[in-house]
């Protein structure tokens, strides 16, 4: 019986899905015409320009201090993740001048933590057939069309994964079957590629490290979908940098030390900044201040009112990462229900396999790391599903994230959590986003930015402009545009009994390069090839040394920890290979920014301190039990 009715409200709701895309979008407002026009390609040209040369930190530091109470910033944006970037991308474009402080780096917190899916929400399709909950339906349908933008506007960063679930019945099979192609019907022309079935020996092939037998079951064959994948912190660094090509001051390690007040009416106008690489302390001005510190926007709200009603509940996402032989290139595993009724996946990324999550009350703290317990439940998890012997010495790298669940400020009751984002000014000339997606980022930013715009009665010179705005090194960017590398640079040229041998730009690093920088890879390229610069930085790795040059120069990356964390990933793909980079990657650095001695025997600590949090086999203490 409770089989026939789930089945019924699979079909139920797949018929009004067909119906109900339209009704949910505004008819009124197309791809074509969100705010285009000249406007937008003057923006599209300065953001795609090859020879654009980002301002430098002290030029950003110097439009900050410039803003005066006379003649203040339209926007100041506190916080520096994908929603906070993704908001002064959105001000600068709309011709607002808009300022960004983050206190560490770029996605130093929750976004480059992230799961590394751009995805459309499936879980929440399912709680919307069983609940018959239209809000959760609508969430789908945004999320899907984010999804298939984020891929447009990012393609060398992102792209579509076909992701596997295993049936074990055949009930499973026609419950999954079902469920995901309605997953297809609500896309619609969002679409990244259709759901199918696949037997258990075609599975097999597809996905050879996948078990015959689990669950004390048979395979009985295997449905898979397609989601996006993404490198979440090279994302967010790419809208910062984005947002700075297009006008906004941006500058990372700055902290917001306190807000500044209005004596007489008490809106808040601006922030104390101290600039944390300098100490240096200054006030800028703003006639609207957007808080989108994600898990910290409750400590940013305090600095208003003391007594300010939380808004965050965090949650603690942690994800393992393990040899590339635990999956296969191009293929994920997800796993919808283990034993306890949490979603688990295992997916290809980087060259490795990502695998987690788990969900879990937690603190906020600036470096949140994986408990043991954790990261053996993912582990017991996928070796269920798996014929290889799961094994806790695989584990290369182990990170822990918080998720900022929102609540309204004004809700009564915790009925009212959810992993939609809330937009709330509580405060005047204070407004807090936070909560929501990776995915959503830009519909996030956006509606954060219209609340400023009616907060402050600011003046924008046109309408949103990013759902049509490719990020940096996007622009032009083909899927073999690493041929050029290949045949076109050398990785250094070096001597070898008195004559210059080009090394070869082998194909692994081509790749590497283009998927990383987009259209931009040429100019590491060049930096690697002319400089001296095309050393591997850690073995089995494609990163070159050119690359923490070219991130010191382009990327605002101001410390060893922004370079192995956020604009390469060696952290969270080794964190053993880091450690062993982390000397060079410091004497490249220290070059580029003409550190002292002192500085470096302080990066060197900071980076060894920041990567004790990730619970690697190496530098884990743990007891070998099952996962010997």
């Amino acid at each position: 019986m409770a089989t026939s009715i789930r089945l019924r409200r699979l079909g139920t709701v797949a018929l009004a899905a067909g119906g109900a895309y339209t009704i949910l979008r505004d008819p009124s407002i197309s791809v074509n015409d969100r705010g285009g026009g000249s406007a937008l390609q003057i923006v599209k040209q300065k953001i795609a320009d090859p020879f654009a040369v980002i301002p430098s930190r002290a030029v950003q530091e110097s439009a900050l201090m410039g803003a005066s109470l006379a003649n203040p910033l339209d926007v100041l944006v506190v916080g520096g993740g994908a929603t906070g970037s993704g908001v002064a991308l959105d001000a600068a474009t709309r011709g607002l001048r808009v300022g960004l402080v983050e206190r560490e780096d770029f996605s130093s917190g929750t976004s480059s933590r992230s799961t590394k899916l751009v995805h459309g929400g499936v879980r929440y399709l399912e709680k919307a057939v069983f609940n018959l909950d239209y809000g959760q339906l609508k969430l789908v349908f945004h999320a899907l069309e984010a999804r298939k933008q984020v891929i447009d506007n990012a393609p060398h960063l992102c792209h579509a994964l076909p992701c596997m679930t295993p049936c074990f019945d055949w009930f499973e099979v026609i419950y999954y079957w079902m469920g995901l192609k309605m997953y297809d019907l609500v896309a619609g022309r969002h679409l990244l590629h259709v759901s199918r079935y696949y037997s258990a020996q075609e599975s097999l092939e597809l996905f050879p490290t996948l078990a015959r037998n689990g669950k004390e079951k048979t395979l009985k064959g295997t449905v898979v979908y397609y989601d996006g994948q993404m490198n979440d912190s090279r994302l967010n660094v790419a809208i910062a940098c984005s947002a700075a090509l297009a006008g906004a001051a941006v500058l990372n390690h700055a902290e917001v030390v306190s807000l500044l007040k209005d004596d007489v009416t008490g809106r808040i106008i601006g922030a104390r900044i101290r600039n944390n690489l300098s100490g240096k302390e200054f006030d800028t001005y703003a006639k609207v201040v957007v808080n989108a510190a994600g898990p910290f926007c409750d400590s940013v709200r305090q600095m208003a009112d003391k007594k300010a009603k939380p808004m965050i509940i965090p949650s603690s996402g942690v994800h393992i990462v393990l040899p590339d032989y635990y999956s296969p290139e191009g293929m994920g595993l997800i796993v919808p229900k283990t034993k306890d009724g949490r979603v688990v996946f295992m997916l290809p990324w980087l060259g490795r396999t990502v695998a987690g999550t788990t969900d879990s009350n937690t603190s906020i703290t600036m470096l949140p790391e994986p408990h043991e317990n954790e990261i053996e439940f993912i582990l017991d998890a996928i070796s269920g599903y798996l014929n290889v012997k799961v094994r806790r010495t695989d584990v290369l790298s182990a990170w822990s994230g918080i998720r900022p669940l929102a609540m309204d400020p004004k809700a009564k009751n915790t009925e009212s959590i959810s992993r939609d984002h809330v937009v709330s000014e509580d405060y005047p000339g204070l407004v807090t986003i936070t909560g929501g997606k990776w995915t959503t980022y830009r519909s996030m930013a956006e509606d954060a930015l219209d609340a400023a715009i009616k907060s402050g009665k600011l003046n924008p010179t046109n309408k949103c402009l990013t759902y049509n705005i490719q990020l940096v090194g996007a622009d032009g960017w083909e899927p073999a545009s690493f041929t050029i590398l290949a045949q076109q640079y050398v990785r250094m040229k070096r001597t070898y009994r008195g004559n210059v041998v080009p090394g070869v730009m082998d194909t692994a690093s081509a790749k590497h390069l283009s998927h990383a920088y987009g259209t931009l890879a040429e100019r590491v390229a060049a930096i690697a090839q002319n400089e001296n610069l095309g050393k591997r930085l850690a073995h089995g790795y494609p990163f070159l040394e050119a690359e923490v040059a070219y991130c010191a120069r382009n990327e605002y990356c101001e410390s060893a920890v922004d370079f192995i964390a956020r604009r390469s990933r060696l952290a969270f793909l080794d964190t053993d290979a880091a450690n062993r980079a982390l000397p060079r990657v410091i004497e490249i650095l220290a070059a580029e920014h003409k550190w002292d001695k002192s500085r470096q025997k302080e990066e060197l600590k900071k980076g060894r301190e920041f990567l004790e949090t990730f619970k690697s086999s190496k530098n884990a203490q743990f007891h070998d039990g099952k996962h010997k």
